[in-house]
C-alpha cells in the first residue's frame, strides 16, 4: 500500500492542499526549493498554461485575509520549517518596505537606517550570515555604510514588482550555503504564471515629518514626494509567450537628529587606577571606587541631517514554453538607490583635564555629570557641516529553461550575471566634514541623568571669537560585488511514494572594496576669523530639534549654534588657505581591496512519504560545499606620524602597494526533516541541518592598514585573514501546528543552534613600519623637565614649538586666537617607536543559541475581523560581560521580539494595523574608542494602513509609519554611557492604484 499524496511532486501537492483550502476565488502561492530559480512561479504555471493537467482552474491570491491565508499554507504545506508573506494582489505587496514585511515573521528582527527597514536578523543570528536569493539566485550586495559586510539591505528593493517572500528557517540539501539564521528568497512576477492581461498603475505622495524638523541649511526638497509604480504582463500565442515589465520610482525626503558621543567612551578604568580620565579625589560624588569600572566621554555632538533619496527599481521578463514539456525564462532586473546628505553639527571635545563629577553606583558606574575645568575659555566650540551623496546600482541578468523529461524526470538550468556598485553621487565625496570653531570655551560639562544629554558651556563668547574654518575630511568610498552562477537541479520520482532531488552549482563571487581619505588635521585653525564674513554662519537654537526627547527643555542646554552652507564655506577655506585641491576628494584610492570566493557545491537529496498510521513525510540529504579564496590588498606604506594639535597626531603615508595571500575549505553537510501528520489539520515537525555562513570580507582581506589619525597613546590599524574558515551551524527545529480553522492556525516551535569557528575579533599591540612619535620623544622630556606635566598637552607643545622651532621635525605657525603655539611635531628617529592596537581574526570562538517560537494567527468567522501574533525568545550563555575589560566575544543582534497585527476587510474597506517590538539587543563589541559594548534599546513601532476600493479597479490607500513617534537610542556599558539617541518623525502616504 502506498501513501496517495506521492504520486505528485511536492510542488504539485502543496498548489493542490492549497486549493482544498481555499474557496475558488483563493490559492496559495506555494514555496519553492530557493536554489531553483522560478520553481513556484514555475508550478503555478503548470496550474494554467496548456501543459496542465485537465480540470486544474487559474486562481489568484486578493485582499489582506487571502495574503494571510496564503502564508498559512505556505508554511502548512512546506517541507521543513518555512515562513513567508505573499502579495495580497498583483503589483501589491503589504508592505512598502520589504525588510519591514519580514519584521513580521517569527524570529525576524530588523536594523533600521533612514527611518525604514534596511537588514534582517533571524533568529538571533546578524545580517551577515542571512543569504537572500532572488528568484533562487544568489545575489550580491554593495553598502558604503558597511563596506566589507555581507548583510542585503532591503532598502534597494520596491515592493511592488514582488509577489512573495519565503524564509527558510531549517536546513536542506537542497538550500544554497550561507545563510545560518535564514535563507530568502524573494520571487518576482512571471507572467506565464497568471495568463492572460494583468496591469496595475499606482501613484502615491509621502509626507516625512522628519524632513520638517530641519536647520534651514541642511532641509533638502519639497515636503510631499511622488512615488509612481506599475505592472504590465501579458502572454501570447496560446499562453507559449508572456512578458512582464514592473517598473517603479519613488523620492523621499527625510530627516534625524542625533546626540551621540561618537568617538566612544575612554576606558573603562578602575576606581583604584590612575590613569587618562581618572576623576581626582575629591572633586566627584559617589566616586567609582576599588574595582568599579567607569568611563568619560571622549566628546559629545550634535547633528541635524537632511536627506534626499531617489529610488528606481524595474524587472522585464519574457518567457517562452514552445511544448509542454519546456519552459525557458529570461529576466532583466534593475535597481537604484540615490541618496544625498546634508548635516550640520555642534560638538565639545574633552581633553581629560581636572574635572568634577557624579556617579551612579556600581559595580560598572555610569556619570549622572560631567564637568571638564577649561579656566581660560579658549578651548574650541566645534562646528561642523557635511555635504554627499551616494549611489548604490543591482543589475542581474538572468536565464532559466525547466524540462519536463517525462512525467517521473524533471531538469533545471538556471544561470545568471548579477553586480551591486555603490559610489559617490557628488564632487565632495562619499562623506565628508567640514569643520568650524569658535575658540572660547570655557567649563565643559553633560548631564547623562536623562536619555537625552545635555551640554553646558561656560565662556562662550561669538563675537570675541568668531567662527573659522578647522579641519576638514573628506573621503570617497567604492564597493562593488559580482556574482556568475550556474545551477543545475533535477528532481526523479522513484517508486510509488519517493523523489530524488539531486543539483550541482558553480558559484564565482568577486568582492572589491576601496577608499580613499583626504584629511586636513588643521584642528585647532586653518586660517583666521577675519577670512570668512559673518554672512555665511547662520545662528539657530538647539532645543527645538530634541523636543520629542526625554532631558532636552533642561535649561542649563548650550543652546545657541551656528549653521552654513558647506559649499559656501568649503570655497571660502579653499581661497584663504591657497591649497584648493585639499578641500576636495582624493581622485585615487588609498586602500583597495579584493577577494575573490570561487564555490563548487553540489547535493543529493530523497523524500518519501511512509504510509503509517500517522501519515510521515521525511527528507534526508547531504550537501557538499568547495571554495578557494583569494584576497588582495592595496596596502599605505606608513612614513611618519606628526603632532598638529591637542591630541591628534595624524599618520602620513607614502606609496602603496598589493599583497596577496589565498585560502580554501570544504564541508560535508547533512540534512534530515521529518513532519507527522498528527490529524487532519495537526502536524508535527522536526529537523537536523548543518549549514555554514560564510566571513565578513574585512575578516578574509590580507594586508595591514593603519587608521589615518592617532593618538597619545598611539594609533589603531587592522588587518584580514583569507584563511579565515566559516562559521558551522549545527541546527535542530522542533514544532508543533495546529491549523484549526480555514485561515487559523496555532504554532509552538522551539530551536537550537551549536555555532563554531565564529571569528574572534582581538587586538594586537604592533609597531607597524616602525613609525616614531613625539610622544616622550627628546622634544617631549625635555618640556617635561622645563615644569610641564606630562598629561598638559597645550603647555608641551608651546614649549616645543617656541624652543624647537627649525630644529629637525619642528615647524612653528602662527600663535591662535588664544595665544597658543601653532604648527608641527614630527617624530625623530630617535623618538620611541609608536605602538598601534591591531585588530584582526581568528577562528576561535563558538556559541550556542536556543529560542522558541509561538504564533496565533485567527479569522473572526465572516466578520472581516483577524488578527495574527507572534513571539520569539531567544536565549545564548554568549552575553556581553559589562564588568570586563578587553575584548570579548558575544553574539550580536540577539533580541526576543513580538508583533501584533490587526486586519478589518470587506468588499469595501480593508484596514491594518501593525505593532512591530525588538527588545534591547548587542549590536557592536567596539565603539569609537576600543572594545566596548554597544546597545540598542528595546523598540516599538506603530504602523497603520487604512484602504477603500471604489471600484473593483480603483482604489484609495492611507499609510502611516511609526505613528507613535518613536525615539531609538543606543547606550555602551551602563544607560548613562549613551552612544547616540535619534529623532526622526512619522511618515504619511495617500496612494491611489489602479487595476486593469
Amino acid at each position: 500500500m502506498y501513501y496517495p499524496k506521492a504520486r505528485q511532486t511536492l510542488m504539485s501537492l502543496a498548489v493542490a492542499s492549497a486549493c482544498a483550502a481555499f474557496m475558488p476565488a483563493h490559492a496559495q502561492e506555494v514555496a519553492s526549493t530557493p536554489g531553483a530559480a522560478a520553481t513556484s512561479e514555475q508550478a503555478a504555471q503548470e496550474a494554467t498554461s496548456p501543459s496542465s493537467p485537465a480540470g486544474v482552474q487559474t486562481v489568484v491570491v486578493t485582499g489582506l485575509r487571502a495574503s494571510l491565508e496564503s502564508s498559512m499554507n505556505l508554511k502548512r504545506n512546506a517541507q521543513g520549517f518555512v515562513d513567508g508573506i505573499v502579495a495580497e494582489d498583483i503589483g501589491k505587496f503589504p508592505d512598502t518596505n520589504l525588510a519591514e514585511s519580514l519584521q513580521r515573521i517569527s524570529g525576524v528582527s530588523i536594523d533600521r537606517s533612514i527611518g525604514e527597514g534596511s537588514k534582517v536578523t533571524v533568529r538571533g543570528v546578524g545580517p551577515d550570515f542571512n543569504l537572500v536569493l532572488l528568484n533562487g539566485r544568489q545575489m550580491p550586495t554593495s553598502s558604503l555604510g558597511d563596506r566589507p559586510g555581507r548583510g542585503y539591505d532591503f532598502a534597494n528593493i520596491a515592493s511592488e514588482g514582488v509577489s512573495q517572500l519565503q524564509v527558510y528557517k531549517s536546513a536542506r540539501a537542497e538550500t544554497p550555503t550561507g545563510g545560518i539564521g535564514a535563507t530568502i528568497n524573494v520571487l518576482t512576477a512571471r507572467p506565464l504564471a497568471r495568463p492572460g492581461l494583468q496591469a496595475t498603475v499606482g501613484v502615491k505622495g509621502v509626507y516625512d515629518k522628519s524632513a520638517e524638523n530641519l536647520p534651514g541649511d541642511v532641509k533638502r526638497g519639497d515636503k510631499v514626494t511622488p512615488e509612481i509604480s506599475g505592472l504590465y504582463s501579458n502572454t501570447f500565442g496560446d499562453g507559449k509567450f508572456g512578458i512582464a515589465l514592473t517598473g517603479s520610482y519613488q523620492e523621499r525626503n527625510l530627516g534625524y537628529n542625533q546626540a551621540a558621543v561618537s568617538n566612544g567612551w575612554k576606558g573603562p578604568f578602575r576606581g583604584d587606577e590612575n590613569n587618562w580620565g581618572t576623576i581626582p579625589a575629591g572633586t566627584a560624588g559617589n566616586r567609582p571606587q576599588g574595582s568599579t569600572l567607569y568611563q568619560v566621554p571622549q566628546n559629545l555632538n550634535y547633528n541635524m541631517s537632511g536627506i534626499q533619496r531617489q529610488r528606481t527599481n524595474g524587472q522585464l521578463t519574457f518567457q517562452f514554453a514552445p511544448t509542454k514539456a519546456l519552459t525557458t525564462t529570461l529576466d532583466y532586473t534593475y535597481s537604484e538607490n540615490k541618496i544625498q546628505t546634508r548635516r550640520n553639527d555642534i560638538s565639545a571635545w574633552f581633553n581629560f583635564g581636572p574635572s568634577t563629577s557624579t556617579w551612579t553606583g556600581g559595580p560598572i558606574a555610569g556619570p549622572l555629570t560631567y564637568t571638564e575645568q577649561i579656566p581660560t575659555a579658549n578651548s574650541d566650540i566645534a562646528m561642523g557641516a557635511a555635504d554627499f551623496a551616494t549611489k548604490t546600482q543591482n543589475k542581474s541578468l538572468g536565464f532559466n529553461t525547466a524540462w519536463r523529461v517525462n512525467s517521473d524526470i524533471r531538469l533545471e538550468l538556471d544561470v545568471h550575471k548579477s553586480t551591486a556598485e555603490s559610489k559617490p553621487d557628488s564632487p565632495f565625496g562619499s562623506s565628508n566634514t567640514l569643520g568650524t570653531a569658535s575658540f572660547s570655551r570655557g567649563d565643559t560639562g553633560v548631564d547623562f541623568s536623562k536619555d537625552f544629554p545635555v551640554l553646558s558651556i561656560a565662556g562662550a563668547d561669538f563675537a570675541r571669537a568668531p567662527q573659522q574654518v578647522t579641519g576638514s575630511v573628506f573621503e570617497n568610498g567604492y564597493v562593488k560585488s559580482e556574482i556568475e552562477q550556474a545551477q543545475v537541479h533535477g528532481s526523479w520520482k522513484l517508486l510509488e511514494a519517493s523523489e530524488l532531488k539531486f543539483g550541482l552549482a558553480s558559484t564565482d563571487v568577486n568582492n572589491r572594496s576601496a577608499f580613499s581619505v583626504q584629511q586636513r588635521d588643521t584642528w585647532g585653525g586653518a586660517t583666521v576669523p577675519s577670512d570668512y564674513p559673518a554672512s555665511l554662519f547662520h545662528q539657530e537654537s538647539l532645543r527645538q530639534y530634541f523636543d520629542n526627547i526625554d532631558g532636552s527643555d533642561n535649561p542649563a542646554l548650550f543652546n545657541t549654534f551656528y549653521t552654513f552652507n558647506f559649499d559656501q564655506v568649503r570655497q571660502a577655506a579653499a581661497k584663504a588657505s591657497g591649497l584648493p585641491n585639499l578641500y576636495l576628494p582624493k581622485t585615487t584610492y588609498d586602500t583597495d581591496q579584493r577577494t575573490r570566493e570561487k564555490s563548487k557545491s553540489l547535493y543529493l537529496q530523497f523524500n518519501t512519504d511512509w504510509d503509517t498510521a500517522l501519515p510521515i513525510h521525511t527528507s534526508v540529504g547531504v550537501r557538499y560545499e568547495k571554495t578557494d579564496v583569494t584576497s588582495t590588498a592595496l596596502v599605505p606604506i606608513a612614513t611618519t606620524i606628526s603632532w598638529v594639535s591637542q591630541n591628534e597626531f595624524p599618520v602620513a603615508f607614502g606609496t602603496p602597494s598589493f599583497t596577496t595571500l589565498t585560502g580554501k575549505y570544504h564541508h560535508v553537510l547533512p540534512s534530515f526533516d521529518a513532519d507527522i501528520e498528527l490529524r487532519s489539520d495537526m502536524k508535527g515537525r522536526f529537523s537536523y541541518g548543518e549549514t555554514i555562513g560564510r566571513p565578513r570580507y574585512d575578516q578574509l582581506t590580507g594586508g595591514q592598514v593603519l587608521d589615518t589619525l592617532a593618538r597619545v597613546q598611539g594609533g589603531t590599524g587592522r588587518q584580514g585573514n583569507p584563511g579565515l574558515l566559516p562559521v558551522k551551524s549545527k541546527n535542530i527545529d522542533l514544532a508543533y501546528e495546529w491549523y484549526y480553522g480555514k485561515s487559523s492556525f496555532v504554532s509552538l516551535g522551539h530551536f537550537r543552534k551549536s555555532l563554531e569557528n565564529y571569528a574572534g575579533q582581538s587586538q594586537v599591540v604592533a609597531q607597524p613600519f616602525g613609525l616614531r612619535t613625539p610622544v616622550g620623544g627628546a622634544y617631549w622630556n625635555a618640556a617635561v623637565g622645563a615644569g610641564c606635566v606630562a598629561t598638559d598637552l597645550t603647555c608641551i607643545r608651546n614649549y616645543i614649538l617656541r624652543n624647537f622651532n627649525g630644529r629637525p621635525g619642528v615647524t612653528r605657525g602662527t600663535d591662535d586666537a588664544t595665544g597658543n603655539a601653532t604648527g608641527t611635531i614630527i617624530g625623530q628617529p630617535n623618538d620611541p617607536i609608536a605602538n598601534f592596537q591591531i585588530t584582526s581574526y581568528s577562528n576561535q570562538k563558538a556559541a550556542r543559541l536556543r529560542g522558541l517560537e509561538l504564533n496565533v494567527q485567527h479569522m473572526f468567522g465572516n466578520s472581516g475581523f483577524g488578527v495574527s501574533a507572534n513571539y520569539t525568545k531567544v536565549d545564548s550563555g554568549l552575553a556581553y560581560n559589562n564588568a570586563s575589560i578587553g575584548e570579548q566575544f558575544a553574539l550580536v543582534g540577539m533580541s526576543d521580539s513580538a508583533n501584533l497585527v490587526g486586519i478589518f476587510e470587506n468588499d469595501k474597506w480593508n484596514v491594518r494595523a501593525a505593532y512591530n517590538w525588538r527588545d534591547k539587543f548587542l549590536s557592536s563589541t567596539f565603539d569609537g574608542s576600543g572594545p566596548n559594548p554597544n546597545y540598542v534599546e528595546a523598540y516599538g513601532q506603530l504602523d497603520l494602513s487604512i484602504g477603500y476600493n471604489i471600484s473593483k479597479n480603483l482604489s484609495l490607500q492611507f499609510e502611516g509609519i511609526n505613528l507613535t513617534d518613536e525615539i531609538k537610542r543606543i547606550h555602551g556599558r551602563t544607560e548613562r554611557n549613551l552612544l547616540y539617541v535619534e529623532q526622526s518623525g512619522p511618515r504619511y502616504m495617500l496612494a491611489a492604484r489602479y487595476k486593469f
